[in-house]
């Protein structure tokens, strides 16, 4: 890994997550931190709303994955794992969070969604601690595949570290391009324990994701800052349990897990309303309408607030309709 280069936020396994007795447990679900049931008893989620999943590759053979709707950008990069290798844990566990089926251990958010897989970590066999990697181009490539192949939303579990003036506008004009084609990019802020920014972060047209416990209070090691907390929101991200790609259950940390919820959420409202623009489904969810943030922290997602304020207007536009 290089300063320059772009690595997964790191997902490791939550400290003391095995050690804990079988009769423990939490008090909240993160799911229920968030006020997201609700949303998932209205919907499975849409076959029209695409997910892109900027990631490593995905065990698709899954059982839990079995009836998902599951497409792969084509390219130098396998989106099917064959190895099981660090990026396939990777990108198994955010799938699972978004599409596994509903009842499984992952959380399963929207089952009912499209998910595009565009790898950019490609499956290691050299050592479990090994980081899969890619450059700011090459995430700067899949944003734009993902965005001119339709979607909606697209999911970064990945933090930027410090790229080269050039490859910065690469990326700044690849979001911008997402954007203009109508998709929001939701990205997890990092896992450094910095103060500050990154290219990804500070771009307006993101929505950068804190990791929080089950109380809601960020993680030690989540990044902060300005743009973060002015555009940003919090979302669990500590003891989460999703897929892993050998069948047993994996329990991960960090924004790299936080980030798919807000992705999840998402999907689930322009699923519920398939009409809305980028603007209101984004305003909605970060409600940076109700109020000017100073905070370097962002406010907890709330999924059912998102979707009350949707309904509104659409309530509002039918009555002035």
């Amino acid at each position: 890994m290089t300063a320059s280069g772009l690595t997964t936020s790191s997902l490791t396994p939550s400290v003391g997550g095995n050690l804990r007795g079988p009769s423990w447990r939490p008090t909240m679900t993160p799911l229920e931190l968030i006020h997201l049931p609700a949303l998932m008893e209205l919907t499975h989620g849409h076959a029209d709303v695409t997910i892109g999943l900027i990631d490593g590759p995905v065990a698709m053979a899954h059982p839990d994955l079995a009836e998902a709707r599951i497409r792969e950008v084509p390219g130098k990069l396998t989106g099917t794992c064959s190895q099981g290798g660090v990026a396939c844990q990777h990108g198994t566990f955010v799938a699972g969070v978004l599409v596994a089926k509903r009842g499984s251990r992952a959380p399963a958010i929207c089952p009912g969604c499209t998910l595009l897989v565009r790898p950019i970590f490609s499956e290691t066999t050299s050592g479990k601690g090994q980081i899969p990697s890619a450059t700011p181009e090459e995430l700067a490539a899949a944003i734009i595949e993902c965005g001119e192949r339709g979607a909606r939303v697209i999911n970064v579990s990945a933090g930027l570290g410090q790229p080269s003036a050039r490859s910065e506008r690469a990326l700044e004009d690849a979001l911008d391009h997402a954007s203009r084609l109508g998709a929001i990019v939701v990205a997890a802020a990092g896992n450094q324990a910095t103060l500050g920014s990154s290219a990804i972060t500070r771009d307006p047209g993101v929505v950068p994701v804190v990791a929080c416990d089950l109380h809601g209070r960020p993680i030690s090691q989540s990044n902060l800052g300005a743009s973060i907390g002015k555009r940003g929101l919090s979302a669990p991200g500590d003891e989460i349990t999703s897929l892993g790609v050998n069948g047993t259950p994996l329990t991960f940390g960090g924004t790299s897990a936080a980030t798919p919820f807000v992705t999840g959420t998402i999907a689930l409202l322009w699923s519920a309303f398939p009409e809305a623009r980028p603007a209101e489904i984004r305003l909605a969810v970060t409600r940076t309408e109700a109020r000017r943030r100073t905070s370097v922290v962002p406010p907890l997602l709330d999924a059912w607030a998102a979707y009350d304020i949707l309904r509104a207007r659409r309530q509002r536009s039918v009555c002035h309709g």
